[in-house]
């Protein structure tokens, strides 16, 4: 009887030899004529243990890792496709404390299914809330998305209903649904988890928002690091399109939805959504002013909805479960769950799905198991490389929108990247202005120059005495409130945050004179 062992076919888990380990254990097998069948699944999201392999035993999976290939021999000796006791064996997966404790909704198929198979996604759920909206109305539609609370996961939080919405509203004899796939900000990775662990979830999502909408045709926006992602991508729309998912007639419905995927140009500003309207069309990516509203005049001038990966993968399970079951997860105006993604100085970095309320401590804590270092976590820095530092003694925080936004954070596209007590937060403050300055598009004055003049200001701080310290920080604060006020996009205005965030708590990183250099 065959065997089902599963190896991830994630980016991250190739990159630790999982393409090697998939190799041996075919290769192990067929020498031992056993009968093992292989399936190259997604990350489960464990990173410290990748590659862990599964196997399908009575007792449902049983996890090993992290596993090499020079480990498979042993492992067969020990008989781990019958779930046997190995140095390496974590016990059944469902019953790891880090999985256990998570609320799995938009994940819920990653590192269960083959990405690449529709059977499989079907077997697992997929495809129930399209079905659902086919048998809806367009304004029922985004009414359900509305009732459920679901914002924006890719930083802005924007109400998504509203959106749709607007965009429904709007007559025009074409309509678009762009996926915004350029995942860019330091410390995130959900995006890339989900297009290679279970894309026909963005793929369903799409094409739900294109009946709410009224829109025939989509793109992915794919970051061009991402080439996994695309053959992920690629050959699950190959199979909706064969299987009658997409395409000139929806599941018979007689309504067309046509997708193809784009690879971005490779620049942090193309992830803000009118300069990926101008990549897209194939200019020059820079900001485009703002109204008219993409949602009225976007991709070649129509209407368009451009969201998020997360946020479209989300779409399938509210119209799957209802409005109510998605809201009833989260607190306050923060519904839902969010995938968080743990980076930095962790001794257990990963992506960890939570409904909102979880607090950093939670995470960093019990998930994350503290600092790689084993020194006291000193910052933590929340929602990219615009996200503001904060500081430890805010650690108890909850990972809510309005929370967040009262302590002058933002929960962005939830990446979580710790610094324990080494950190110099004055070369982290310089780092983000510098990045700023580098990733400007430069059409505003405010970004372009004033992260420049940034980056010199704060070298002048470092080099001076006390006296003309003071004078330059009253010169850099002024700075910071300009280009918040002042910018055309979230590049600009939010770049300050980090660095009024480190003058702030870390004022006296600023006083010492080290080198403003990263440790």
């Amino acid at each position: 009887m065959s065997v089902t062992v599963y190896v991830p076919r994630d980016a991250g888990a190739l990159s630790l030899g999982a393409e090697a380990v998939a190799k041996a254990i075919a290769v192990e097998a067929e020498s031992r004529q056993l009968d093992v069948r292989i399936v190259r699944n997604g990350s489960r999201g464990l990173y410290w243990l990748e590659p862990m392999v599964e196997v399908q035993t009575a007792r449902g999976r049983v996890a090993y890792g992290p596993v090499q290939w020079t480990d498979v021999a042993a492992l067969f000796d020990a008989d781990f496709l019958h779930g046997g006791e190995d140095v390496l064996a974590l016990g059944t997966t469902e019953d790891l404390p880090w999985l256990k404790s998570q609320q799995r909704l938009t994940f819920a198929r990653v590192g269960v299914v083959d990405p690449r198979s529709l059977d499989d996604y079907l077997a697992h759920g997929g495809y129930r809330g399209l079905a659902a909206a086919l048998r809806m109305e367009p304004a029922a539609i985004v009414q359900s998305v509305t009732d459920a609370g679901l914002r924006g996961r890719g930083g802005a939080a924007f109400p998504t209903g509203i959106k749709w919405n607007t965009c429904l509203g709007a007559g025009a004899d074409q309509k678009y649904i762009v996926c915004n796939a350029d995942e860019g900000d330091s410390g995130t990775f959900s995006d890339r988890m989900l297009m290679e662990g279970d894309p026909f979830a963005l793929i369903e999502g799409m094409t739900i928002a294109a009946l709410a909408v009224g829109a025939t045709r989509g793109y992915i926006y794919l970051r061009v690091e991402y080439p996994h992602a695309q053959r992920a991508l690629q050959a699950a729309i190959d199979a909706a399109n064969a299987a009658g998912y997409l395409g000139d007639a929806l599941c018979g419905s007689g309504k067309a939805f046509q997708l193809e995927v784009r690879m971005a140009a490779g620049a942090y500003i193309c992830g803000e959504e009118t300069s990926l309207l101008e990549s897209l069309e194939g200019k020059r990516g820079q900001v485009r002013f703002k109204p008219p509203l993409p949602a009225i005049q976007g991709l070649f001038g129509k209407p368009t909805i451009i969201n998020n990966v997360i946020t479209l993968a989300t779409v399938p399970i509210i119209l799957e479960r209802g409005a109510a079951f998605y809201r009833d997860y989260g607190t306050g105006r923060s519904r839902g769950s969010l995938p968080l993604q743990l980076a930095g100085n962790i001794k257990r970095a990963g992506l960890v799905e939570r409904a909102f309320g979880v607090t950093l401590r939670e995470l960093i804590e019990d998930y994350g198991g503290g600092t790689a270092s084993g020194r006291p976590v000193r910052a933590v820095q929340v929602g990219g490389p615009l996200g503001a530092y904060i500081p430890a003694s805010q650690l108890d925080t909850p990972i809510d929108y309005e929370a967040f936004a009262a302590i002058g954070g933002m929960v962005g596209h939830g990446g979580v990247v710790v610094f324990d007590d080494s950190v110099d937060m004055a070369a982290q403050a310089r780092f983000a202005m510098e990045f700023c300055a580098i990733e400007s598009c430069g059409k505003c004055t405010p970004c372009r120059i004033g992260s420049t003049r940034g980056v010199e200001v704060i070298d002048r701080i470092r080099a001076g005495d006390a006296a003309e310290r003071e004078r330059h920080e009253a010169l850099l604060r002024d700075l910071c409130q300009t280009m918040v006020a002042g910018s055309l996009c979230a590049l600009g205005g939010m770049a300050p945050f980090p660095v009024l965030s480190a003058l702030d708590h870390f004022h006296e990183d600023f006083e010492t004179g080290r080198p403003a250099v990263l440790p």
